[in-house]
């Protein structure tokens, strides 16, 4: 597993006025339930475990906050998306018009296989210019980065690439990630509950966050398989599952839930209970995710559990 680096930046809770989180948690919950709404058939593919990890090491090798490559996953996702859903709504040329679908479809793969090391190479560079604390990774310190990978590229088709990647997102590229999510309900918690040391909570979270993104398909798996209490789920099961997969409210809470059973057992429930509130996610989806995280951090003899 990668290990998440430190990081320079002293989160300070308990500062925000009431109004202002308020303001984010409702943004947060309706940016969540969009997305949620909007999901396709690739939601989810470019957030399996090698692909996640290379850019997570990516970021520590680059010296990044930790933020940058979580955003960085998310700017993979939405642009992966949205760019296959546009190559394959684009008309067959006339050339291969006499080639089967099948070989059409594989000339794009082939294509785009190409292209795709510098597509996510340029997600986390434009992820390290959105991050307030982080490193910004100019065109210099890109090419030189990528030579030393063996992937030689000039600094216009950077240009080119991240231009191809901001015009597939219209822009948008101030998307909420999974830490957003966990820092935003930190925060609230911190605020509803005095007693509850979001401070010390927020450290582990990082690794609990890490861990799970990495074992992202393992763990949602078994989640699917506790929720349908069936061995084998169907695939109209693991198709409507997506909702959940997908659901980074339910993701934020879960890790929470996650580091405060490891570090206050004795509060767990105290603060299942607040986070349900907040939230309005059932006490029972939180311990289902929670119990599922915990069993697999056992199992793989994580040192979370000695951090």
């Amino acid at each position: 597993m990668a290990h998440s680096q430190n990081t320079n930046v002293n989160v300070k809770f308990r500062e925000a006025s009431v109004d202002l989180l308020k303001d984010f948690l409702v943004n947060l919950n309706k940016t969540n339930k969009d997305n949620i709404k909007s999901l396709s058939k690739c939601s989810g593919n470019f957030k399996e475990k090698r692909l996640t990890e290379y850019i997570f090491l990516m970021t520590q090798e680059l010296r990044l906050d930790t933020l940058a490559g979580y955003h960085a996953v998310e700017l993979l996702q939405r642009f992966m998306v949205k760019h296959l859903t546009d190559l394959f709504a684009t008309p067959t040329p006339q050339g291969a018009a006499a080639d089967p679908p099948q070989k059409y479809e594989d000339a794009i793969f082939d294509k785009l296989k190409e292209k795709f090391p510098l597509i996510v190479f340029s997600c986390v560079q434009l992820a390290s210019k959105l991050s307030l604390h982080s490193r910004i990774i100019n065109n210099s310190t890109a090419v030189h980065f990528l030579d030393s990978v063996g992937y030689c590229v000039s600094k216009q088709t950077l240009l080119e690439t991240e231009l191809m990647i901001l015009k597939g997102l219209e822009f948008k590229l101030n998307v909420p990630n999974p830490l957003t999510y966990v820092e935003i309900l930190l925060e609230v918690l911190g605020h509803n509950e005095p007693s509850i040391p979001v401070e010390h909570l927020y450290d582990l979270c990082h690794h609990v966050l890490q861990f799970v993104s990495l074992e992202r398909t393992i763990i949602y798996d078994a989640l699917l398989k506790t929720t349908t209490q069936c061995v084998n789920p169907s695939r109209e099961q693991r198709e409507k599952f997506v909702t959940v997969t997908e659901d980074s409210m339910l993701l934020g809470v879960g890790i929470i839930a996650v580091a405060a059973f490891i570090l206050y057992v004795g509060k767990w429930e105290q603060i299942v209970g607040e986070l349900s509130h907040i939230t309005g996610i059932s006490k029972r989806s939180i311990s289902d995710f929670s119990q599922v995280t915990m069993m697999h951090i056992v199992r793989s003899g994580s040192p979370i559990m000695t951090t």
